[in-house]
Formats: structure tokens, C-alpha cells, sequence
């Protein structure tokens, strides 16, 4: 490929054939939303249409949009869906769900649906307790330091919860701390946790904030160097489970039960197959994150690191009970809250949180179990039965259709014919429409 250079004043153009130009564009975080806007249109040659389509969200106005994160441009819109059948520890839920997956809606309220028939999901959840981490290096002697902080941690926790007295008043705050001890490429290091009570909140500011003021304390008493002080989102102190029967007769009898049990089996014992496994819960879980406004990436590496503490494995588990009937269990860490952050920032976050009617982030990571339960159980039961395809497709030729133009009613009539013939394919789904139209 050919590239020319070109000095221009403070900016640096670079010239590429087969895309136009790129440009460093220094300042563009002080432009407002419409420049910006009418910069990347002029870079990647936007339509009209493309413009407008960037900034049409009423869900979230473009003005609170652009004091979320930095460089905004638009909005950027996902399907978002409700999940029905939900009994929760005898409470009816609507689940909404932010997802463009074909089938994971269906799927999970389907098998809710199946679970009513033994009761619905009983749940349970420890505490909002996070797990802020000081890194400490240069410790000559690790076991007294380690013996020192422990000693002096009443002064450590006092310190700490000086940073949010509001936090303090609502209930919540530093509870207490641990000390490891850590081999690493550099010798070994001083871990503190400061185990900290966030309430409602997701809880990473306060939680960093806190090591931050404690940190040079620590520093002290160990005779070390305080490095990095940061929440940890592995929060095995604020955990969700929840549990669910499903009756043989529901599910399709003892030979599904069965199929379902060896599918498990699979994922226990290989973990190649057990990613996929955990993936299909957190297509539940990380869906309602964003929905609520939540952190999901921090939900599903917590929920990752989990699996892999003793070797990775499934966050659920099966059995089969004296009647024959299928058990289902999850443990998964949820570090959601239901206020801060774009839970209250994001008007779309507000209304979804007032569908699923959850008074607490505790409520909200025992809903979010029980959605990864019946996601995973769904799956496990369309893998041990028909296949994860067929149902997956059926769906996903909708968006087959829409790709080969189809507009308004065309797109279920060719989604139809795809599905008749068994042909889900984007070549074939032009055909129909061409014929469809008479062209």
C-alpha cells in the first residue's frame, strides 16, 4: 500500500488509498457533540441518514450521553427485551434484557416457565461486601509486616471510613481486612483487602477511594511501598445463588433429564466446553447488567474468575432428586447496585430497574442468579434435545432477511420460507425477496 505524508500546520494527515485519510485530531474531546459528529462524517463518509441515525435516541439524551464518557458522537441502541415467568422466591418478576442475540429471551423465559412447575427459583445472597486491594512491594520481612497490619487494623478501618460518612450512616462501610501473601516474578509481595459494605452501590469509587487513603498507613506499618490500591473484581464476599427444580414431566421426561445431567458433565470435566457453558449463563446476567445500567464487564470477569479459583469450572451445578426430577444450582459473584453510576445517570437504566421492581442491589444479584440459572438450564436442555441451532436460527432468520433488504412485513414472510426450507442463508434469502416482489 502506498502512504504520502503531509505536514499540515499542528495535525498530521496520512493518505491511504484504500480508505481515504486518517487523522490525529488533537482537541477533540473540548469539541462539542456536533463537531465531533461532523468530523468522524466527514472521515468515514456518513450519510444524512448515518448522522441522524447516531443521534436519535430519546432513551438517552445526547446532552447526558456526552457526560457519561468522553468523545461522544451519538448513542448506540440494542434490542431490549422482557423476560417473563419469573417466580422469585414467590415474587413475580419482568426481566428486562439488553441483547442482540437471537433466542436468549426466549429461551430464559421459557424455561422460567418450566420452573414454575416446582416452585419457581429460591435464591440467597451473603452481602454487598467489596474487596479493595493495596499492593505492597519492597517488604523485607512479609510475615511480621503481615502481623503488624493485622495488629493495627482498627486504626487502618477507622481511616478508611473517614472517606464516605454517608456510606457509614446508611450501614455500610469498611468491615475489616485481610493480609496475603503473594509469590510473584518479583519476589514476595503484601496484599491488604480491605473488605468494604457498599450497600446499594456497585461500590468501586468508594472502595477505591478508601485504599487510596489508607494505603500510605499500610505503607508504614510494613515498611513498604504501597503500588497499586484498587477494588478487586473478584468479589467472593458478595455472592448470589439461587436454586430450581425441574419436574421430569415439564423438561420432556427422564431422557432430557439425563441428556441435561451428561451436558453438565461435559462442562465439568473440559474446559473447552465449560466456557461455553459459563458464556450462557452471562448472556442472562451481563444482558439485565446493561439494561440496569450496570458495570458488565465487571460482572463477568468476577464471574470468570470465580469458575477458575479451583481449576475453571461451571457456575452451575445438577443433580437428580429421589423423584427423578432435574436440581439446578448457581454461585456466581454479582457486584450490581441499583444506585450511582448510570443506574441513575441513564434514564433508560432508571426504567428498567423500575420494571424489575428491586428495592436493593442484594434483590437485583439474586434476580440476576436465577436469570443465569434458567439461561444455562435452557440451553443445557436445547444441546441435549434438538440442538442449540434450530431455535437459534429460526430466530436469527429475522435478521437474515432484514440484511437482504427486507422491509415491514417481507422480513416474516422470508424468514418463513427460510425456515420451511431449511435454508438460512442470506444468498437464498435475496432470492425469495426478488421473487417475492416479482423482480
Amino acid at each position: 500500500m502506498d502512504f504520502k505524508f503531509f505536514d499540515l500546520a499542528l495535525t498530521k494527515i496520512i493518505y491511504v488509498e484504500r480508505r481515504g485519510y486518517i487523522m490525529r485530531l488533537p482537541g477533540f474531546y473540548k469539541l462539542s457533540v456536533q463537531d465531533r459528529l461532523k468530523k468522524v462524517a466527514e472521515f468515514a463518509n456518513l450519510s444524512e441518514e448515518e448522522v441522524k441515525a447516531l443521534i436519535s435516541s430519546a432513551g438517552l439524551p445526547i446532552e447526558v450521553a456526552d457526560r457519561m464518557i468522553e468523545n461522544v458522537i451519538g448513542t448506540f441502541e440494542l434490542p431490549l427485551g422482557i423476560a417473563t415467568n419469573f417466580l422469585i422466591d414467590g415474587k413475580e418478576y419482568l426481566i428486562p434484557m439488553v441483547i442482540e442475540e437471537p433466542s436468549v429471551v426466549a429461551a430464559a423465559s421459557n424455561a422460567a416457565r418450566m420452573a414454575r412447575e416446582g416452585g419457581g427459583f429460591t435464591t440467597d445472597f451473603t452481602a454487598p461486601v467489596m474487596i479493595g486491594q493495596i499492593q505492597v512491594v519492597d517488604v523485607r520481612n512479609p510475615e511480621s509486616a503481615r502481623f503488624e497490619i493485622l495488629r493495627n487494623k482498627s486504626e487502618i478501618i477507622e481511616k478508611a471510613n473517614e472517606c464516605d460518612p454517608m456510606l457509614l450512616k446508611l450501614g455500610g462501610g469498611c468491615r475489616d481486612l485481610e493480609v496475603r501473601i503473594i509469590d510473584s516474578i518479583f519476589g514476595k509481595m503484601l496484599v491488604v483487602h480491605l473488605l468494604v459494605d457498599v450497600r446499594d452501590a456497585m461500590g468501586a469509587n468508594a472502595v477505591n477511594t478508601m485504599c487510596e487513603k489508607v494505603a500510605p498507613i499500610v505503607g508504614r506499618i510494613s515498611g513498604g511501598k504501597p503500588l497499586l490500591r484498587i477494588v478487586s473484581n473478584l468479589s467472593v464476599y458478595r455472592i448470589a445463588r439461587a436454586k430450581a427444580l425441574f419436574k421430569k414431566e415439564a423438561i420432556g421426561g427422564e431422557e432430557v433429564v439425563d441428556g441435561v445431567m451428561k451436558a453438565y458433565a461435559f462442562a465439568e470435566a473440559d474446559p473447552f466446553r465449560c466456557a461455553t457453558h459459563n458464556k450462557g449463563i452471562m448472556n442472562g446476567i451481563s444482558a439485565l447488567m446493561i439494561a440496569t445500567g450496570n458495570d458488565f464487564r465487571a460482572v463477568e470477569a468476577g464471574a470468570h474468575g470465580y469458575a477458575a479459583i479451583r481449576g475453571y469450572k461451571p457456575l452451575t451445578k445438577y443433580e437428580i432428586n429421589e423423584n427423578g426430577d432435574l436440581v439446578g444450582t448457581i454461585e456466581v459473584p454479582i457486584s450490581a447496585g441499583i444506585i450511582g453510576g448510570a443506574t441513575q445517570v441513564n434514564p433508560l437504566a432508571k426504567i428498567c430497574l423500575k420494571i424489575l421492581g428491586v428495592k436493593s442491589s442484594g434483590e437485583l444479584a439474586r434476580v440476576a442468579a436465577a436469570l443465569g440459572l434458567a439461561q444455562n438450564f435452557a440451553a443445557l436442555r436445547a444441546l441435549a434435545t434438538e440442538g442449540i441451532q434450530r431455535g437459534h436460527m429460526e430466530l436469527h432468520a429475522r435478521n437474515v432477511a432484514i440484511m437482504a433488504g427486507a422491509r415491514g412485513s417481507e422480513i416474516d414472510r422470508i424468514a418463513e420460507l427460510m425456515v420451511k426450507d431449511g435454508k438460512i442463508r442470506i444468498d437464498y434469502a435475496k432470492e425469495l425477496l426478488s421473487k417475492l416482489r416479482g423482480e
